[in-house]
């Protein structure tokens, strides 16, 4: 599958991660979770709204264990700039003691959100938890976040595509991509 040379969105800078590598890499991590979960009867995939469902959706369909998911909607970012405050807009309905529980989430930046996030659920008394992310961003962590699956370890620049936005911008591309921000307007 090619790419395209003309862009839906005239701020994209350029193609970091492409959807060939995407799919590689999210059928390794499923592999990796069906193998580390191979005794697990309860096991929950928690997806963070929005950005996750692309990735969650294509994830799940390579772990070959009984599973389940749910989702929470948080938000800590206004246009490209985090808020530094985590704000839970929606809870995940199904209780999680007792289950092994693996976070999803789109991006690791500041690391802020999934600490937050994680701190509320080990409160839960999961069986276990781990943290999944696609992308991570390790020269932006404030937070001493330890990734148990990572996608991609990607520079700082602010990316869109393949669930990931700016200001509801970019969800739709199939790869992701760096924004250039001195092109975009909100």
């Amino acid at each position: 599958m090619g790419l395209p040379t003309d862009f839906a969105y005239d701020f994209i800078g350029k193609i970091l991660i492409t959807p060939e590598q995407i799919e590689k890499r999210v059928t390794q991590l499923g592999m990796e979770i069906t193998e580390d979960y191979h005794d697990s009867e309860k096991l929950m995939l928690l997806g963070l709204l929005r950005g996750s469902v692309m990735f969650i959706t294509d994830l799940m369909r390579h772990i070959h264990r009984p599973l389940t998911m749910d989702f929470m909607s948080v938000s800590s970012y206004s246009g490209s700039s985090t808020s530094g405050f985590v704000r839970i807009d929606h809870d995940h309905k199904a209780s999680i003691e007792g289950w092994d529980v693996i976070l999803i989430d789109d991006i690791i930046d500041t690391g802020l959100t999934v600490d937050t996030v994680s701190r509320l659920l080990l409160d839960r008394r999961p069986r276990s938890l781990k943290i999944c992310a696609l992308l991570d961003k390790p020269d932006r962590h404030k937070r001493n976040i330890h990734i148990d699956y990572c996608g991609f370890s990607i520079p700082d620049e602010f990316v869109v595509g393949y669930g990931l936005d700016i200001d509801e911008k970019g969800r739709n591309l199939p790869y992701i991509a760096a924004v250039d921000l001195n092109k975009y307007k909100a």
